[in-house]
């Protein structure tokens, strides 16, 4: 009993800097005056989704492809689990790893046991940061809903090479904290995120985790609609004549 209440109090104490911000991010989101915009988005929109956070984004692909792809996700988000473990694997062959879609993974945690997760991620490093959130989306039951979150996410890290020293250490870097609340609270305030998953391709939002053979769709027509740019259209019209 003893040991199961030290435990509750460590928890407790790491998760304190997460519990801060949420009551702003949710509230704060509800009561914004900033409306999801809807239909075919501007060049501006998509520049502005484009910057990145703090620390700046975890993407995957050529940044140049035709396509950028970018999800906000909670790390406690079932749905957003479905997606990751059934339909992103698909994106990755045939998209990503092609280089017609630039992929970026954006921080929007509900809770704060989602908060620390995504931390955990970004202690990992640029190169085993997909592969700690491919673990957490596929052990998701394991840690998310269990009684002791906080000691099942840290024992996840202990098979990840973290020490129980170093999980501690990233579960109080202020800096990583920051880079989450703030890409989570521009995500509702700026874009009208409400829920998760919620995708922007090439601007345009999309909400939900949907199946691939609706999701591949969504993509061909962005690529599609980058087949032919307007400087292309300009020098088709005017061919040099030799």
């Amino acid at each position: 009993m003893n040991q199961n209440k030290a435990i509750m109090a460590g928890a407790a104490a790491i998760v304190v800097l997460v519990l801060g911000y949420l009551g702003y991010l949710f509230l704060g989101a509800n009561g914004s005056t900033s409306e999801p915009l809807a239909g075919t988005p501007d060049t501006a929109f998509e520049k502005e989704l484009l910057v990145p956070g703090p620390l700046g984004d975890m993407a995957q692909g050529d940044p140049m492809a035709p396509v950028t792809v970018i999800e906000y996700a909670s790390l406690t988000c079932n749905h957003c689990a479905d997606f990751n473990n059934n339909v992103k694997p698909k994106l990755t062959e045939q998209y990503i790893e092609t280089g017609k879609v630039y992929y970026i993974l954006r921080d929007f945690p509900f809770d704060p046991i989602a908060t620390a997760a995504f931390m955990l991620s970004h202690c990992a490093g640029e190169e085993r940061y997909y592969g700690f959130i491919d673990v957490l989306f596929k052990q998701q039951t394991q840690w998310a809903f269990t009684q002791t979150p906080m000691e099942d996410l840290k024992a996840i890290a202990r098979q990840g090479g973290f020490s129980e020293e170093r999980f501690d250490q990233c579960m109080k870097d202020e800096r990583i904290f920051d880079h989450v609340k703030d890409v989570a609270t521009r995500g509702a305030k700026t874009f009208g995120v409400r829920s998760t998953p919620t995708f922007f391709i090439n601007g345009e939002k999309v909400e939900g985790a949907l199946p691939w053979a609706e999701f591949e769709p969504l993509i061909e027509k962005a690529i599609e609609g980058k087949a032919i740019t307007p400087e292309a259209a300009g020098s088709d019209a005017t061919p040099e004549q030799e």
